[in-house]
């Protein structure tokens, strides 16, 4: 981009818990780049409205639940791994309208090399979801050598429709509990955590030879992680992608990397803290 948006905000319903905000206003003050990452809790209904007003502001941000879908059927052009996906997380505004594109894809690539401790391949991933993340999800196993991932969801033509996009790689189980059987990793895409206590399928019934990402995150780490590594798995939550998906969305609208260190520190005080 040549120069500053108008505005830069998240967009999504709800937002109060995100850390977006947080370590994205950290990376701008390291940058000196005079502009403050604002969270906008947006309704469904209101949302073709807020996304007209902030073309007009010439604005870019982020796209968080339940909006990832429904801005990439909006915006005026997308990028291949947007179109791959079919969603978007991130925009930003140009002489042609707004522009969607996806970093999610990136993101839970890092997050589950840094969990694994070696570059994803000939992995069996078991996911629980079929919305925009779990799509993010598929578009990444697709790069992986020899991988396929197996994906229930509650509503069964969701997960069909997914898998439909993503023959070569994912299949769909009839059953929740299908897609622990002798996996390599499992992934919560579903939004339970976010509040309360539910948990998408007992940690008791994951062997321990599985590795568990939870892409939902919340300060003091989700319920179903925090289970998971009391049971000796090894369980992340969703604070490794949102991190880096922020910062390649920050190299998106800028062109240049931000301070991943400053980034790092904020987003683990404030997950950590009250």
């Amino acid at each position: 981009m040549n120069e500053l948006p108008g505005r830069l905000v998240l967009v999504g319903h709800p937002v109060a818990h995100s850390l977006s905000p947080d370590f994205q206003n950290a990376a701008l003050e390291m940058a000196g780049i005079p502009l403050l990452y604002e969270a906008l809790d947006v309704a469904p209904g209101d949302l073709k409205a807020i996304m007209g007003l902030l073309a007009d502001a010439r604005a870019a941000g982020n796209v968080t639940m339940p909006h990832k879908e429904s801005v990439f059927a909006w915006c005026s052009r997308r990028t291949p791994v947007a179109e791959r996906v079919g969603a978007v997380n991130i925009f930003w505004t140009d002489s042609d309208g707004v522009v969607g594109d996806n970093t999610d894809v990136g993101g839970f690539c890092f997050a589950v090399e840094r969990l694994l401790g070696r570059r994803p391949a000939g992995l069996r991933v078991g996911m629980l979801g079929a919305g925009g993340a779990a799509a993010a999800v598929c578009a990444a196993v697709e790069q992986w050598p020899d991988s396929q991932v197996r994906v229930f969801a509650r509503t069964r033509d969701r997960a069909d429709l997914l898998a439909g996009r993503f023959p070569g790689v994912a299949r769909v189980v009839s059953r929740a509990m299908d897609t622990v059987q002798g996996v390599d990793l499992l992934v919560n895409a579903t939004p339970l955590g976010l509040e309360g206590a539910l948990m998408p399928i007992p940690p008791g019934s994951i062997s321990l030879d599985t590795a568990v990402l939870d892409l939902t995150y919340r300060r003091g780490r989700t319920p179903f992680t925090q289970a998971c590594r009391a049971r000796g798995l090894r369980a992340d939550d969703g604070l490794a992608m949102l991190v880096e998906q922020g910062a390649l969305s920050f190299e998106r609208w800028f062109g240049t990397a931000p301070d991943r260190g400053a980034m790092w520190r904020v987003a683990l005080a404030r997950q950590s803290g009250p």
